[in-house]
């Protein structure tokens, strides 16, 4: 009987919404203040929903839950307890069963359907479908979240993510060519350049691309970046708010980030004024900082969602468990582990915490909306270890734009961690220069001490970890040319490869 309410309930709810996504000012009232509660209820029953769905018209998720022997979540009055389900990840689910049995009916729809891939920089690319009710919907709210952000002024978007088969450049074209003028470039400076130079100033730019890129584009002393009116979109990684300080200063009028993932969906929640100062105050408050964070190391991304879209939980990994709520999707993700780090608060929790600390609310800058705040610290799998602490790329990030010399000079960065035969392990950060006039060799052990120093700020687990490590010589730095040694691989269309672990 609850089954049957809560389905009737969604379906009842999915019509009403499909009404209000036909104009951007009805859209609006999906986020008007004070219906949390009736959100996060949503977003149980929604989940719970698309979980029978999949149950009964998904082959490989029926198979999956036959073989762990489970059949339907317990209830807490007419709340279904999600968290019952079994999680799916890449090597439970994606790598076991095959890609027409993960989709609805067993199939890959024969039209409307567009199939991309990752982008294969953690292994083997794998392939996603994506069907049209979900594109269609995406785009909406691609082109609602831009124009919340941007005002509703004509945009010229230029696509520098990577173009081919991939989920940026395929569905981040069809997407915003529905409302903006768009020419996909993908990650080529000289092309950007000369699309600048030949439109004008005119125009409200927006650039979208990997962070790595769009830091190398502003270096670009032939553009007059302070004439344009560029804005940039990032995703793929994390920034710091070093590098957002430093491409802002180069003339960037605003620089937001969209969090998606290729697995699920490219616009699952978003980064607005107000979560930037959320995370500034992170940035200059330590208390705040150490009162809202859960982990160690660099400040996360902060963004907003929709509960009612995206049911998001954590597990006591502290990893981001996510279901897609909305319905239509050809294949349904229920309980589907990225192994990111990440957890989630209530507008109220923020400011509870702001009261407790004597912070004045007036600090953060006021929300549109008080649709809950996700903390994402990026890829559980994406740090190192040495002698008990974990670095990830976004603490050497965020390291290198406190050191604005340094950050003058690089283009990108590699951890190694290196271990001879006795198991000694030494710590090397590989950075990729400019170009090699920007140092000597006897800078190196002077900027080596300056970085080790910032980054025990930054990871206080780091400062702890020298101290146990006590040989300064197991901390080193190597400069590179462009494209040289660790570097020789890097291919700018697709995330960077920042790690490497390897014997001396």
């Amino acid at each position: 009987m609850k089954t049957q309410i809560i389905l009737t309930y969604c379906f009842v709810y999915d019509l009403f919404r499909r009404l209000l996504m036909s104009s951007n000012p009805t859209i609006k009232l999906i986020y008007l203040p004070g219906l949390n509660g009736l959100r996060s209820f949503n977003s149980k029953a929604r989940a719970f929903s698309e979980f029978i769905k999949a149950k009964k018209r998904v082959p490989a998720y029926s198979q999956f839950l036959k073989e762990r022997g489970f059949d339907l979540p317990s209830f807490k009055g007419f709340i279904p307890n999600i968290h019952e389900i079994p999680v799916i990840d890449k090597e439970n689910y994606i790598k076991k069963y095959d890609i027409n049995s993960r989709c609805i009916n067993g199939a890959i729809p024969f039209k409307g359907v567009v199939i991309d891939e990752s982008s294969g920089s953690s292994g083997t690319a794998t392939n996603w479908v994506r069907g049209k009710r979900e594109r269609k919907v995406n785009a909406k709210m691609i082109q609602f979240g831009l124009g919340n952000l941007l005002g509703n002024a004509p945009l010229f978007i230029i696509n520098a993510f990577a173009l081919g088969p991939w989920a940026t450049g395929v569905n981040v074209t069809m997407a915003c060519s529905n409302f903006a003028t768009v020419k996909s470039l993908g990650p080529d400076k000289l092309k950007i350049e000369n699309t600048l130079l030949q439109f004008g100033f005119k125009h409200k730019y927006v650039i979208m691309g990997y962070p790595p890129f769009l830091k190398q584009l502003v270096d670009n002393p032939n553009i007059p970046w302070h004439n344009y009116n560029v804005t940039f979109i990032f995703g793929g990684e994390s920034m710091s708010e070093g590098m957002r300080d430093y491409i802002l200063n180069k003339g960037i009028k605003k620089v937001y980030s969209s969090l998606g993932a290729s697995d699920l969906e490219l616009n699952i929640s978003a980064e607005n004024d107000f979560t930037i100062s959320v995370r500034n105050l992170m940035r200059s408050n330590n208390a705040f900082r150490e009162k809202i964070s859960k982990f160690a190391g660099a400040l996360p991304m902060i963004f907003q969602y929709n509960p009612s879209d995206f049911l998001m939980e954590s597990n006591d990994k502290g990893e981001l468990l996510i279901t897609i709520c909305r319905p239509g999707y050809v294949a349904p993700k229920i309980r589907y582990n990225l192994h990111d780090r990440g957890h989630s608060i209530t507008m109220k929790e923020l400011y509870n915490l702001l009261d407790e600390l004597n912070i004045d609310r007036g600090t953060i800058i006021k929300p549109d909306t008080d649709l809950p705040l996700l903390f994402h610290y990026g890829r559980a799998d994406m740090t190192v270890s040495f002698f008990g602490c974990n670095i990830s790329p976004v603490d050497i990030q965020e390291t290198i734009y406190q050191i604005p010399n340094l950050s003058n000079m690089i283009n990108s960065f590699c951890i190694e961690t290196l271990e001879d035969e006795n198991g000694t392990k030494k710590l090397n950060i590989a950075f990729e220069t400019v170009s090699d006039k920007f140092y000597s060799p006897k800078d190196i052990p002077i900027i080596t001490s300056d970085f080790y120093n910032q980054l025990a700020i930054v990871n206080q687990d780091f400062r702890e970890s020298r101290r146990i490590a006590g040989n300064e010589e197991l901390l080193s730095i190597t400069f590179l040319n462009p494209g040289e040694g660790i570097f020789q691989e890097n291919d700018l269309r697709i995330k960077s490869n920042y790690i490497q672990t390897k014997k001396i």
